[in-house]
């Protein structure tokens, strides 16, 4: 059975840009989204990728349990979650309460229902088989008329450490790819700032934490998406390929070896060196 990528949130900025990073390293994936209009236009987009789209809410405990079930018989090799709204600006002191905990339901909780429902189903102890969530800006430092969602980012952030130490010990590696600002995406383009990163960007750099760990030392659990270079499609084709030939490979394979060079090499290059167009 093709083990298939899961991408939660797949019509969001980040979303869709993870299911065209996907779809660019010829990735099978499963799309999953409230958004039903949304997810026809993703299959328009990407008419030649292997992509199945799955119109599911994940706003709750139960939707996540109803999720889990539809899922079950699938064989996946990651989860890639995306999960958030666009919420209004505003200064916290001016909004009532209710604003933050909406913020919180909407962007925070529904990432534990899908982690305690969707866990049972992925691979333990699988180099290539992992859970990665991605956060937006504000989670560290304040970003300003934005209060409500950097509480929600920082919350985010320590939900992610949790459950990378309580998931590790199971043998399921569990990372946060956290930004620094928003993303560009055919939505915003108007209005983006040049160095905003571009959405598939971020979902190559996605696929890269999902598709091989570290290979040295264990992986930490939030990775600022600025912390390490861009990847190009091609080299995450090849973090893709040795993941898939690790489990039950021997380690005499030529082409395992030469991966996993590759791969080396890639982690210990600064991002100066590089000569990756951006």
């Amino acid at each position: 059975m093709t083990r298939q990528l899961l991408v939660l949130g797949a019509t969001g900025a980040v979303g869709r840009g993870v299911v065209a990073a996907a779809a660019a390293s010829r990735r099978p994936v499963l799309a999953v989204s409230a958004d039903g209009a949304g997810l026809r236009a993703l299959r328009a987009r990407h008419p030649d990728a292997d992509l199945t789209t799955i119109a599911a809410p994940l706003r709750s405990e139960a939707d996540a349990a109803a999720l889990a079930v539809r899922l079950r018989d699938r064989a996946l090799c990651g989860v890639i979650a995306t999960i958030g709204t666009e919420a209004a600006r505003g200064r916290l002191l001016d909004q009532p309460a209710e604003v933050l905990r909406r913020t919180l339901d909407e962007d925070l909780l529904p990432h534990l229902f899908a982690a305690r429902h969707l866990f049972p189903l992925l691979p333990r102890h699988d180099r290539g088989t992992g859970y990665v969530l991605v956060g937006g800006p504000g989670g560290e430092y304040p970003w300003a008329g934005y209060g409500h969602r950097s509480i929600a980012a920082a919350a985010l952030r320590m939900l992610a450490r949790v459950l990378h130490d309580e998931a590790g010990r199971a043998g399921l590696r569990v990372q946060l790819l956290t930004l620094d600002t928003p993303v560009r995406s055919d939505g915003n383009h108007a209005h983006a700032c040049a160095e905003w990163p571009l959405a598939e960007a971020v979902g190559r750099r996605a696929l890269a934490l999902l598709a091989c760990a570290p290979a040295r030392g264990a992986a930490p659990a939030v990775v600022p998406y600025a912390s390490a270079p861009d990847l190009t499609s091609s080299e995450v084709e090849v973090a893709t390929f040795a993941a898939a030939h690790a489990e039950g490979a021997a380690d005499t394979a030529p082409e395992l070896r030469d991966a996993r060079a590759l791969l080396d090499a890639i982690a210990s290059t600064s991002p100066d060196s590089r000569t990756t167009p951006r």
